[in-house]
Order: C-alpha cells, then sequence, then structure tokens
C-alpha cells in the first residue's frame, strides 16, 4: 500500500498462519505491530479488532467465549490486556483446530502473563517483531537477505551503490517513528518513550517497588551495550542485591529493551567465555539513554564502536529472526586471547563476523576471525564486516566485506 513499508516479518507471518491456529507477535513497544497487523500485505484482509478500544475489551472481559467463536479469521491487536481471552482461544482451538484463526500481538507482558505459555502451548508460534532495520527502510524486502546467499555460497560478489553506515544512521535506529522521520525532534520522542516505558509498561508486567532503581539499573545495563553482561556488576553499580538485579534484567528482556546473545561453544578451544552479551533493543535509543547526540561528532567517542556494533547486531537478530528462523546468532571469545563478535549458526555450519566501525582494518583485525576458522573446520566463511565499500577476500574462508553489503 501507498506510504506503507513492508516488513521482513511478513512472509514468516502468513507461512505461520497456514500452519499454526494461532500466530502470536511479540517484541519492543512501538516496533510497528499495529501497523503491521492492518496494512501488511496477506494480513489486512483479517477481521481486526484491538483492546485498546474499551468497548471491545470490555466485551471481551463480560464474555471472551462468545467474542471468539466466529469461524471469521480474527486479529486481536493488544490481546495481553485482556488474559481471559486467551483461555477462551484455548477452548475454541481444542474444539475447532484451524490453521490461522487466530492473530494475536501485544507487548511483551505476554511472556510473563501466568498461564499464558500453558494456555497456548502447543497452539501458538511465537513471532518478534524487532525494529526496521536498513532493508526495510531502504524497501529491499522482497530480496533474499545478502548474508543468507553468502552462508549458502560464499563467493565475492558484485557490489553496486554501497554506502558507509553513518553515525546519524546508528543513533537514529530503527523504531518507526523516529527512523521513517515522523517525529521531528528524536531526543524528546526517546524521553516520552522512556517515560511510556516505565510508567505503564513495567508496572504491567512486574511489581516494580522501587521505579527509580529500576530508571538507574536500565541506564547502566544500556552503558554495556555490546558487552559482557555481569548480573553482579551491573547490580553493585546499581546498588541493588543480586535478587533484585536479576528480576530487573528479566523484565528488560522480557520486554525486548535488552537482547541476549549467547557464548557460541561448538569448538575445542579452551577457555571459552560462557556468559552472554547485552544489547540494547534499539541502538537509537541506546543513544539517548547514554547521552551520545549525533551533534557531538559521535564517531570519535569512545562509546560509539560499542553503539555501531548494537546497530549491526540488531539488524541482524532482525534479518535472522524475520527470514531465517533456523539460524542463530552468537559470539566466540577465548577469555584473554581470541574473540569474535557474531557467529551465525545455522544447522551443522556457521559464519563467522567481525565488525568494525571504520572503513579501514589492520591484519591484527583478523586474529579472531583466524583463530576461529583454526578451531572451527565447520565454519563456512569468516567476515571482516568494515564501513567501507571495497570487497576483497583475503585468504581461504577470509573475507572482508561492507556492513552494508551484509545488512542488505
Amino acid at each position: 500500500m501507498t506510504g506503507y513499508y513492508s516488513r521482513d516479518i511478513g512472509g514468516l507471518v502468513s507461512k505461520a498462519l497456514s500452519e499454526m491456529p494461532v500466530v502470536v507477535i511479540t517484541g519492543m513497544r512501538q516496533t510497528g505491530k499495529t501497523t503491521l497487523l492492518q496494512r501488511q500485505s496477506g494480513l489486512r484482509d483479517r477481521r481486526y479488532v484491538t483492546f485498546d478500544d474499551f468497548a471491545q475489551l470490555a466485551a471481551a472481559k463480560a464474555d471472551p467465549d462468545r467474542f471468539v467463536a466466529s469461524d471469521e479469521p480474527l486479529t486481536i491487536d493488544e490481546a495481553h490486556k485482556c488474559p481471559e481471552v486467551l483461555t477462551a482461544i484455548k477452548r475454541a482451538v481444542d474444539k475447532k483446530r484451524v490453521a490461522g484463526r487466530f492473530l494475536l500481538s501485544g507487548s511483551a507482558s505476554f511472556a510473563m502473563l501466568k498461564g499464558v505459555s500453558e494456555s497456548l502451548a502447543g497452539r501458538a508460534i511465537y513471532l518478534v517483531l524487532h525494529p526496521f532495520n536498513r532493508r526495510e527502510i531502504r524497501r529491499r524486502t522482497g530480496r533474499v537477505p545478502f548474508i543468507r546467499t553468502f552462508f549458502d555460497e560464499p563467493e565475492l560478489p558484485r557490489i553496486k551503490g554501497l554506502h558507509p553506515i553513518t553515525p546519524e544512521e546508528v543513533l537514529t535506529g530503527g523504531m518507526p517513528s523516529v527512523c521513517l522521520g515522523e517525529v521531528k525532534d528524536a531526543s524528546l520522542w526517546f524521553k516520552g518513550y522512556e517515560q511510556t516505558y516505565l510508567e505503564r509498561d513495567v508496572r504491567a508486567i512486574s511489581d516494580i517497588g522501587n521505579i527509580m532503581a529500576f530508571r538507574n539499573l536500565l541506564r547502566l545495563a544500556v552503558m554495556r551495550t555490546g558487552q559482557l553482561m555481569s548480573p553482579s556488576e551491573v547490580g553493585r553499580d546499581a546498588k541493588l542485591n543480586a535478587t533484585t538485579t536479576s528480576r530487573y534484567l528479566s523484565v528488560l528482556e522480557a520486554s525486548f529493551v535488552l537482547h541476549r546473545v549467547g557464548p557460541y561453544l561448538r569448538n575445542k578451544a579452551t577457555r571459552l567465555i560462557k556468559s552472554p552479551k547485552m544489547y540494547t533493543g534499539d541502538s537509537g535509543l541506546a543513544g539517548f539513554l547514554t547521552g551520545v547526540a549525533a551533534s557531538e561528532a559521535p564517531a570519535d567517542l569512545p562509546l560509539f564502536p560499542a553503539l555501531f556494533e548494537t546497530y549491526v547486531a540488531l539488524n541482524l537478530l532482525g534479518i535472522l529472526d524475520a527470514t531465517w528462523p533456523t539460524a542463530s546468532l552468537h559470539f566466540w571469545n577465548v577469555q584473554g586471547r581470541y574473540e569474535v563478535d557474531f557467529i551465525i549458526e545455522a544447522g551443522r555450519h556457521c559464519l563467522a563476523l567481525e565488525v568494525k566501525s571504520g572503513g579501514r582494518w589492520e591484519d591484527r583485525d583478523l586474529s579472531g576471525l583466524r583463530a576461529f576458522l583454526a578451531a572451527t573446520p565447520h565454519c563456512k566463511a569468516a567476515v571482516l564486516s568494515h564501513n567501507g565499500t571495497g570487497a576483497v577476500q583475503l585468504g581461504e574462508k577470509l573475507w572482508a566485506l561492507p556492513t552494508d553489503l551484509i545488512l542488505s
């Protein structure tokens, strides 16, 4: 439709609806779930209701079984606001299991509602809508992602019209209102986002007694984006005990404000790091919460490489979850010796990515990739992802490719 930016996840949602009776779309607040349901091809012709509408919510609470009784494919937006309807959906599916019967969306509090997992177990598939990635912003969702074609057949690609990723793009991020230019003052929008998240979503997800302590932990965690996450360390800095820290971090993950990326452990290297790395759910939000502004020449700031890596991580997560759900994202770190930012694993094979925020590199920047190749015979390719425009093969299974290409 005119003006609508098609989302990568659209095809996966349609496929899931052809196989499962219930499809649930979750994700960070304000990532475009409502717009997707109303305007994405293959979804917009369904009967649509939202529990933001008080009348619809009241009707569902009064008689949930009658509310979902229609044989017409039903889309319910903000479904987490009425847990009663989820139990009614379970009963309806048990009586008549029809693929694509219910499409639900809601905030991450879905994952925290007691009994939801049990109610829809075996009946539903959960999909995550991430913030916009570069493919979506550039309206290139009709193409197979480059990273998948390169994984299948690593070869020197034909490159045309590539552009380095600017600091402004990193600090804009992928929240629709910001990256599509719907707001004039991004910092004001992010401030409102933080307030709304803290005042509404957090309180709905969990009983947060001290909202100021939670806000402090949020900012301390975001300052560690792209780093190994030590709950004890961030909890100590936030002056919180281990139990409270763990609970608050779980809320941040459940609401997709933080993403956990686990280590890749399928090789024989010793002293492998087993702690996860954490990434903020949007690089623009990370920039706002850490006080980095585009007007401050952020490429020269110490935190910028971590924000750039966060931007790449979120694009990769968005692409993989939407178009390649059998693939998973990891990192590799041999304590005190080598590290690789990202490992994409699919089946028995994998691909390694080391990210550079600049367009140049030195031989030492390849040491982690070479070590990973030596330790992992089933790795199909190791790629230095640089912020330039040239593509070159540096050796057997070893490449240097533009980040713009990798995220296309």
